[in-house]
């Protein structure tokens, strides 16, 4: 709801609503509602109550800052700490991304899940895991609500999470460090777009 705008920055959260969309109990409510604070995409404010978290242009280059550098110790430990079945899994991914066509952000954003998701298991690292979860979370938030052209961007987005994936699976270590940073100038490029401006050039990776 968050990621999708039905709850827009500063919108009010309360658990009563929440457990009335959702039809769970008053506990699992705020535990979510608890770990959503946590990785800042509601903000808690006692005697005032809860409301979804801003995200700005400038949160979202810090964001990605941290992401690149995180991403690319993400892919680097997994491509040698992957398991066969892990491998397998990747791949079979990719073949779901190369498939995927259309406009219904709410299945990529499901295979967007599951990309992050497995390359950091691969990666074996528990606290790698606490660290990249809120950054792909906000981000991820932030890129729905900004690709100008839908189609056209998760076709981008698809090509760009398949090959860090196949990097990954077939235990390229260089090809994967340099999709993932090609991911991450393409999100920080899209941010500058958000700006009204165009991006900065680049050397290649």
């Amino acid at each position: 709801m968050i990621t999708f705008q039905e709850l827009p920055p500063g919108a009010s959260v309360s658990e009563s609503s929440l457990m009335e969309k959702l039809g769970y109990g008053r506990t699992p409510v705020r535990e979510a509602v608890q770990r959503l604070a946590r990785e800042r995409m509601v903000e808690i404010h006692p005697h005032r109550g809860v409301f979804v978290a801003p995200a700005s242009v400038e949160a979202q280059f810090r964001l990605l800052e941290l992401r690149r550098g995180l991403e690319e110790m993400a892919v680097r430990f997994a491509t040698y700490r992957a398991t066969t079945r892990q491998k397998e899994a990747m791949l079979a991914l990719t073949v779901e991304l190369d498939d995927f066509a259309g406009e219904d952000v709410r299945a990529f954003a499901a295979l967007l899940k599951r990309s992050h998701g497995m390359v950091v298991e691969a990666a074996h690292n528990d606290y790698l895991e606490l660290a990249m979860t809120p950054l792909q979370s906000l981000t991820r938030r932030f890129w729905f609500a900004h690709i100008p052209d839908v189609a056209e961007h998760l076709r981008i987005a698809a090509d760009l999470h398949g090959s860090v994936l196949r990097a990954v699976a077939h235990g390229d270590e260089s090809e994967a460090v340099s999709a993932s940073h090609r991911l991450n100038d393409y999100l920080v490029d899209l941010t500058y777009r958000a700006l009204g401006g165009p991006a900065p050039s680049r050397t290649t990776n």
